[in-house]
């Protein structure tokens, strides 16, 4: 890929804040065009890039400077916008999910296997020092072989504080395509694939109310599953179960544990890149903080666009097409009330070594 690697942004809402704050400090990626359905808003990202143009999504598509198309649209609009960036010859990095359907997000693979084009998928909080020490101390054997890992979620759901919540509880939304990729991506960088998952779900109710902003206490449906408890086997033989809801206050439990023949890990929340990893040893008392020791140092949203643009791609599509088959699976699973077979894998991505800020934003 081209360094500096030339990327166009189609989608400026509210994640595309913090992609720009880790990009604005980068020498490897630089940000050429932006494009949104609001050209308005498109006009007032770009002219606060220095060298970055705002262009219509046909125009950005079309653009020889563009190599990759940063997607931070909807994930309704995930799978259009990366179809279309493939077929204009460009390489994507798209935000979670990769699609919001299976056969969509193959699509995405397959047309990019046959166009000889790369594409990554967040999250990419996996790759940073929270995630990545937890990664390293399985792979160095802390807690002997890994068996089992547990995954929680919950919260009473986004009405609560966004103003427009609607499409969190359409068909793409829920808490599984939601926030189910921090978790799913997370096990499946510490524990590796999946073969086959069972799940169960509920919906607490058919309408909810929004909380804030201008439509406060405006009725809404809701068309999706709330909350979903799944297991995943691991073609390791790990056992990994998630929970993941809209319908509960508060947990106490950690956001991800880990349990070895001979020791446990707490695993930090996989929504933020960086946390503590603590073990439990075998005939120990108590818990153990571990050193940082792996990962990008001081990371944040689009970290995992320096990765891929350097080749390392351990935000890779692959990962994102099975996480997302693991994830419909799950749903399906509920439904069905059936075991769900998992035929997507991948190669699990090298470790990050523990890299300071001042050499991965170089």
């Amino acid at each position: 890929m081209g360094q500096p690697h030339r990327v166009g942004i189609i989608g400026v809402g509210f994640i595309s804040g913090q992609y720009l704050t880790t990009l604005a400090s980068q020498s490897s990626v630089r940000i050429v065009a932006v494009a949104d359905l609001n050209a308005e808003r498109a006009a007032e990202v770009a002219a606060g890039i220095e060298g970055a143009r705002a262009l219509t999504v046909a125009e950005l598509l079309a653009d020889p400077e563009v190599e990759t198309v940063l997607n931070l649209t909807i994930p309704g609009a995930h799978a259009e916008i990366a179809l279309a960036a493939l077929d204009a010859g460009k390489n994507v990095y798209g935000e979670k999910p990769l699609a919001v359907t299976l056969d969509d997000g193959r699509r995405i693979i397959e047309r990019a296997d046959a166009a000889g084009r790369h594409v990554g998928s967040a999250p990419d909080t996996v790759l940073g020092t929270g995630i990545q020490t937890a990664r390293k101390a399985i792979d160095d054997g802390l807690i002997g072989r890994p068996l089992a890992a547990v995954a929680t979620w919950v919260a009473p759901g986004h009405e609560r504080w966004h103003p427009n919540p609607d499409f969190y509880y359409q068909p793409g939304g829920g808490p599984v395509l939601d926030m189910g990729p921090y978790y799913v991506h997370s096990l499946l960088q510490l524990l590796g694939p999946v073969t086959a998952v069972v799940g169960l779900s509920s919906r607490s109710r058919d309408e909810r109310a929004i909380g804030s902003g201008p439509r406060e206490g405006e009725v809404f449906p809701v068309a999706v599953q709330t909350h979903l408890a799944g297991a995943l086997q691991h073609a390791s033989g790990a056992i990994s179960t998630v929970t993941v809801s809209f319908d509960s206050v508060r947990t106490t439990a950690a956001p991800i544990e880990i349990h070895g023949e001979t020791g446990s890990l707490s695993v930090p929340d996989p929504n933020n890149f960086d946390g503590d990893t603590a073990i439990f040893r075998l005939g120990a008392e108590d818990w153990e903080t571990l050193p940082t020791s792996a990962g990008y140092v001081d990371s944040g949203r689009g970290v995992g666009l320096v990765d891929f643009a350097a080749g390392h791609g351990r935000a890779s599509g692959a990962i994102g097409l099975h996480a997302l088959e693991i994830m419909t699976g799950l749903l399906a699973a509920a439904e069905s009330g059936s075991r769900v077979e998992i035929v997507s894998t991948f190669e699990t991505p090298t470790l990050v070594p523990l890299t300071p800020a001042e050499e991965w934003r170089a």
